[in-house]
């Protein structure tokens, strides 16, 4: 590769005539076009010049742009391999190095890309692999991670920063509470993608909680958690009750214990809350088997 690119630098909507690229629905894929918009998103992450970034699916590149002129080095993961050719000669156009790395990004460990360094997360996600993403960094053991912004569909962002009382609150605000703190830094308008999606999209930026205050027990987390937003209109004495076997009390007991009331609904507990019962749980004894993962893509 000629370290002399040709001059100028293509645009977006350029490339994708070029080379006939097409955003393929079952992948998810929605291609952000608008400059004024990625460079917003890359300047509100946080990025410094000395920064390892990750990007998946940088598609036709309109996020990766931004991204190599401020970043030391980027790394990208494509899955689609429409994108390749163009992704490999945007690199003579920025002094950052870029790596490109082929495949599902559910199947990568980016604490092993990075060789264990510290790293930050930008990335327009496709919808369909979001959700899993999200909870596959969250749920990472000793993560090197130092940020996450990332674009959702609104309804999911809402998800994620939710608090306690909202409509949007379950278990996937708990999983984040207890992880890192999480804000939606700005909205993005269906129609700044081609194609446009259904629905408004948002992007979420999260840092990481010191790790001592990570909540550790997220497997009791997520069967507490499980147990409560899988019975939502139940009342906690109803939807916990199957926790009865494996305390000394009867449920309500336990829960006057812990200074909740047995007829309050999940949807009103705060992120501490449900982590105090998880660590009363680990302390009182045994609690049942859960079935499936802890947290998953389809985490309510």
């Amino acid at each position: 590769m000629s370290n002399t690119p040709p001059d100028p630098l293509p645009g977006i909507g350029q490339i994708v005539q070029q080379y006939g690229l097409r955003a393929v629905k079952k992948l998810g894929q929605h291609f952000l076009f608008d400059l004024n918009l990625t460079h917003k998103m890359v300047q509100l992450s946080g990025i410094q010049s000395t920064d390892l970034v990750f990007e998946i699916g940088p598609g036709p590149g309109g996020l990766t742009r931004p991204l190599l002129a401020i970043a030391a080095r980027v790394c990208v993961i494509e899955t689609d391999p429409q994108f390749l050719k163009h992704l490999a000669e945007l690199g003579p156009y920025f002094d950052t190095q870029l790596d490109i790395h082929i495949g599902d990004a559910l199947r990568f460990d980016l604490d092993d890309l990075s060789q264990q360094q510290p790293y930050h997360v930008v990335a327009n996600l496709p919808y369909n692999v979001g959700t899993a993403l999200l909870v596959k960094w969250l749920t990472a053991k000793n993560p090197k991670w130092q940020s996450l912004t990332l674009m959702f569909q609104l309804e999911v962002a809402e998800r994620i920063t939710a608090k306690a009382g909202e409509r949007p609150y379950g278990r996937l605000s708990i999983l984040t509470a207890a992880m890192a703190r999480a804000q939606i830094i700005m909205r993005v308008p269906a129609s700044a993608f081609t194609p446009p999606p259904k629905v408004t999209s948002a992007v979420v930026h999260l840092t990481p909680l010191p790790p001592s205050n990570q909540y550790p027990d997220l497997e009791g987390l997520a069967h507490i958690t499980g147990l409560a937003f899988g019975q939502r209109r139940k009342m906690l004495r109803a939807s916990l009750k199957p926790l009865a076997a494996g305390l000394s009390m009867p449920v309500s007991d336990w829960l006057h214990q812990n200074n909740i009331a047995p007829t309050a609904r999940p949807e009103t507990l705060t992120p501490q809350q449900f982590m105090q019962l998880a660590t009363s749980i680990s302390t009182t004894g045994p609690r049942p088997p859960r079935r499936g993962p802890a947290f998953s893509s389809k985490t309510p």
